[in-house]
């Protein structure tokens, strides 16, 4: 966790960043008591990009390299930073680990850090929108940030696929985060071994056959072999116009076909109040009482990082 007045670099490793949005995410963070600063090349535009993948990988690694960061926080997905993620300084990841945050297209650099150094890291809001988020999304973010308490998460009826439900209990190690980019690494050079993990999805704007397509492409690359349970987060803006099963109707008759618990109605994803948690770290799932509670991220010194 975070001390106030420790210093937070702000990345974009994928898509460009407005400079209003920068600056109020700085904003909302400096108001914790902390210190915070843009990258160097973070607001820089190179077609869809925030800057070439150079400028991207160079602001990452500078991040990671430098020991008075605490905390690398990304600004915002969208798409690129599959482009820079086989040329990680992964030996400065190791040497000094620091919190890392982000969502969506930062799944790939979630799944690159587990992968090559077993870096525990925060899925939660990009920086870019923490100004505007409710109350609950931001106090859920600094929870996860600046204290060591564990994550507690009830299935909200109110989320679209509270109904995605197999009943059961499994225990550990949650990893996963947007299924359409866990389904575009696979067969790329890192795979996480997710036997007797709980593994937690969400998506947006995918229509139901996608999902379906993104589901099937684990299982059959193998990713899915030996799960101990399925974390089922926001689906947001997943429909179309067609005849088609619903996105919840698509879920329940993929995840329950793995014989593990799944529990669904979780506030993790693109939803407009989400719930900041940690990946790579001790969880327990309870399908029957409907929650999923999962240990915190540790002070990043005291986390073992390993090649």
């Amino acid at each position: 966790m975070l001390q106030p007045g420790e210093l937070v670099r702000l990345v974009a490793p994928s898509g460009w960043v407005r400079p209003d949005r920068a600056a109020a995410a700085i904003q909302a963070l400096t108001s914790w008591g902390l210190r915070a600063q843009a990258a160097k090349s973070a607001l820089s535009r190179h077609f869809y990009l925030a800057g070439t993948d150079e400028e991207r990988l160079d602001d990452v690694n500078d991040a990671f390299r430098d020991p008075e960061v605490r905390a690398v926080l990304c600004l915002r997905g969208g798409y690129g930073a599959q482009r820079i993620i086989d040329d990680i300084d992964l030996d400065a990841v190791r040497n000094d680990p620091k919190l890392f945050m982000g969502y969506s297209d930062i799944t790939a650099l979630h799944i690159a850090l587990w992968c090559e150094t077993r870096l525990s890291t925060v899925h939660g809001p990009v920086a870019a929108y923490l100004s505007d988020a409710d109350s609950s999304t931001k106090g859920s973010v600094h929870r996860a940030l600046m204290t060591g308490d564990p994550v507690v998460m009830t299935a909200d009826e109110k989320e679209s696929t509270f109904d995605v439900r197999v009943a059961g209990r499994a225990e550990g190690i949650l990893l996963g985060g947007n299924l359409t980019m866990l389904a575009t690494m696979a067969g790329g050079r890192h795979k996480p071994d997710l036997g007797g993990a709980i593994l937690v999805i969400e998506a947006t704007n995918e229509e139901p056959y996608r999902v379906d397509r993104s589901l099937v492409q684990l299982k059959r690359a193998g990713w899915l072999d030996g799960i101990a349970g399925v974390a089922v987060g926001q689906f947001t803006n997943c429909v179309d116009d067609g005849p088609t099963p619903t996105v919840e109707q698509v879920l329940s008759e993929q995840l329950g076909s793995f014989g593990v618990p799944v529990l669904g109605g979780l506030p993790i994803g693109h939803g407009d109040q989400q719930t900041t948690v940690g990946l790579g770290v001790p969880a327990v799932l309870d399908a029957d009482s409907g929650t999923l509670v999962a240990q915190p991220v540790g002070r990043p010194a005291d986390q073992q990082a390993s090649g």
